[in-house]
């Protein structure tokens, strides 16, 4: 069967007929993403300035100088903290060029990609945790602006304190969802576009915070923290910072990576490529990380409404746009991938009506979410749990399509019926790598969600995402040899 023939067909898998666009002359639909299929070369783009300004405006946001500041708070001194978000962000997002690549290479998504790896029916275990994971991110980046937000609007005298307000900030909260779903609405032209036009404002403003913080607000450049010498308390706290924003911040775009570069052609050079999507990510994340950990030096404080009132006070209404702008550059990117991993469990809906569902679904938890006070525990204890399966996924992924495919450009093959691929449906070597990385994930973990014993017993020292990947990767790599894998897809093209 041809590949233009089998892209005809996804319909009778996805969604009724009388939801598609008519197709186009190549036989793919003209809107290529309300539908799960390739993107076809008439759709894709040589340009990587969308690619860099997608994965820059995914960046600028709160929530990293939020995390920056989590460091001092835990104990860490300024240039320690610094150095920890550096080489962890060097090392993840490296990985995170590498995930970006795939999409290129194949012009499909990472959970569309799962299926010739899990199976199709196996698939829909990473596919359904990624659906959750993105509507909970969609959730607390929302949620993390709202205090700011109260902060600048008291700062300018129309509301009279921070706490308090529940019905302001879901209001704000919903306004904000709005706009989210709205852009993402519109598919990836949209997207680039608007982080395109929008991100180098912000950048503008991001600029102006950091010379009035780093100028004129007496930071403390020789904070060394509360935490001395090499004892077991500061490695741990080190190894929560390189987990929370080091190189699990990069791990947890993993399972996005592909989402976007598959609309890049592939005469793009991949060291372009990878340059574009890896500094997009680094530089806003090392940016704002150091920013907030200088501001911390001064406040003590992790709370996002306190940083504001005790240090800007004089740019409320320019940082006001930032803080605003930060969830909606995010989110647009969490809504849209919600909408891919929903449609890889063969559920017959169209991308757009799912659009809109997770919008509504993520303002509810933003309203849950009003109700935490201990910000810096949260977001500690979300990443590592969000870092933790992506590493796991990612391990067997990188074995599959480095190793035991590597020869392979063409996978469309994941788009026709239940087993027409040849492909089990339900591929056991894979799963029982993943939950064996699961595992070790779990005893290696040190969170506020997850304490495994072997983290314990080094004194609360997280190495979670490393176990977690590295027993994923060799399970499936030796499983895969022992069942000659390479030998089996070969005969089934």
């Amino acid at each position: 069967m041809s590949s233009a023939v089998a892209i005809g067909k996804i319909g009778e898998d996805v969604a009724d007929a009388s939801l598609r666009p008519a197709p186009s002359a190549d036989g793919t639909d003209a809107n290529c993403e309300d539908f799960l299929q390739a993107v076809p070369q008439s759709a894709k783009t040589t340009s990587l300035w969308g690619q860099f300004w997608t994965w820059f405006g995914a960046n600028v946001a709160p929530i990293n100088w939020l995390l920056g500041a989590l460091g001092v708070q835990m104990g860490l001194g300024l240039w320690e903290t610094f150095a920890v978000i550096l080489v962890g962000n060097l090392i993840g997002m490296s990985v995170f060029g590498v995930m970006v690549l795939l999409g290129q290479r194949t012009g499909l998504t990472a959970m569309l990609l799962g299926r010739r790896v899990f199976g199709r029916y196996g698939n829909y275990l990473p596919s359904a945790i990624q659906a959750i994971v993105v509507v909970g991110w969609c959730a607390i980046n929302t949620w993390v602006v709202l205090d700011l937000v109260t902060a600048l609007l008291m700062k300018v005298g129309l509301v009279d304190s921070i706490e308090g307000h529940f019905a302001l900030k879901a209001g704000i909260g919903a306004f904000v969802m709005v706009i989210q779903v709205i852009v993402s609405l519109f598919g990836y032209k949209a997207i680039s576009t608007f982080e395109k036009w929008t991100v180098p404002p912000t950048v503008a403003i991001l600029l102006a915070m950091t010379i009035a913080a780093w100028g004129f607000m007496g930071i403390d450049w020789n904070y060394a923290g509360t935490l001395t010498g090499t004892g077991t308390d500061k490695i741990a706290a080190i190894s929560s910072v390189m987990t929370a924003i080091g190189i699990g911040w990069g791990f947890t775009w993993l399972t996005y990576a592909c989402d976007y570069s598959r609309f890049v052609s592939t005469s793009v050079p991949k060291r372009k490529l990878f340059a574009a999507s890896s500094l997009g990510q680094l530089v806003p994340v090392v940016w704002l990380g150091l920013l907030g950990a200088t501001l911390a030096t001064k406040s003590g404080s992790i709370d996002p409404g306190q940083l504001i009132v005790d240090n800007f006070g004089a740019l409320a209404i320019p940082v006001l746009l930032l803080v605003l702008h930060g969830p909606i550059a995010t989110n647009i990117l969490n809504i849209y991938s919600f909408t891919l991993s929903v449609q890889c469990l063969d559920l017959k809906v169209n991308r757009r009506v799912l659009n809109v569902f997770v919008g509504v679904f993520a303002w509810f938890g933003v309203c849950l979410f009003l109700s935490l006070n201990d910000i810096g525990n949260t977001l500690d204890g979300w990443l590592s749990a969000v870092a933790g399966w992506t590493a796991v996924w990612a391990g067997v992924m990188f074995v599959h399509f480095h190793v035991v495919e590597r020869m392979r450009d063409d996978f469309t093959s994941v788009l026709g019926r239940p087993g027409s691929d040849g492909i089990p449906v339900v591929r056991w070597q894979s799963l029982v790598a993943f939950f064996a990385g699961l595992f070790m994930n779990w005893m290696f973990s040190y969170g506020s969600l997850l304490q495994g014993p072997a983290a314990a017993a080094m004194g609360g020292v997280d190495l979670s995402w490393l176990f977690g990947i590295l027993t994923s990767g060799l399970v499936y790599y030796a499983l895969a040899k022992a069942t000659s894998l390479s030998e089996t897809n070969a005969a089934l093209d």
